[in-house]
């Protein structure tokens, strides 16, 4: 093979290359809330908080956590089922829910007490150091554990639809209740709806 034959080929191949590196979208940091940010078929972060501000902002407005004695509700988190097509958390709702109500100043949530036992492990355990040896009783403080007078549960639902050959629309209803666990009645109620129109040979899962 020819001098000029073999810098021919690497010159192709090193052009090839530089178009193929050339064309690799570059990773950028978005900024929260910004105007600018990309939109997916799928659920994403600001998604998550446009639900649980509506959801809070409901709440608030209807009075269902007001008090007229000075004391705070506590809420216990009971379930929030995903019916999606999509691997999603839902905590990722419910602590941004729980965020802005502590930030209210009207509701408290119990870390102690839930359908699957405690959230927050360490308050079981710590109500087992009085057994302990190894530990001074006199710096224990007695565990007296808050009961949740509400419960928030809820539902995560997808529809999808073919509007045309060439698009779809998926939409998605973020169910909350609110209940009080004195008598088991609903103090409030919400669905905040987030419809999506895109190709139809994206995916949202």
């Amino acid at each position: 093979m020819s001098t000029r034959n073999t810098l021919i080929k690497v010159l192709a191949v090193s052009t090839a290359f530089g178009l193929a590196t050339g064309c690799t979208p570059k990773t950028q940091l978005l900024t929260p809330g910004a105007v600018d940010q990309p939109v997916t078929m799928g659920l994403s972060g600001s998604d998550f908080a446009q639900a649980a501000s509506d959801a809070v902002q409901s709440m608030l407005t209807s009075g269902a956590v007001d008090r007229s004695d000075g004391k705070k509700n506590i809420m216990v988190v009971s379930t929030v089922l995903n019916d999606t097509m999509q691997r999603i958390d839902t905590d990722q709702l419910v602590k941004k829910i729980r965020v802005d109500l502590l930030r209210s100043g009207k509701v408290l949530t119990t870390t102690a007490i839930g359908l699957n036992g405690a959230e927050d492990r360490m308050t079981q355990a710590y109500g087992e150091l009085s057994q302990s040896r190894k530990v001074d009783r006199s710096t224990l403080v007695r565990q007296r554990l808050a009961a949740p007078n509400m419960s928030l549960s809820g539902k995560i639902i997808q529809r999808n639809n073919r509007v045309d050959g060439n698009q779809q629309l998926v939409e998605y209803y973020f169910q909350l209740t609110l209940t009080d666990l004195a008598n088991g009645l609903a103090i409030w109620e919400g669905e905040t709806p987030i419809r999506k129109l895109g190709s139809a040979k994206g995916t949202s899962w």
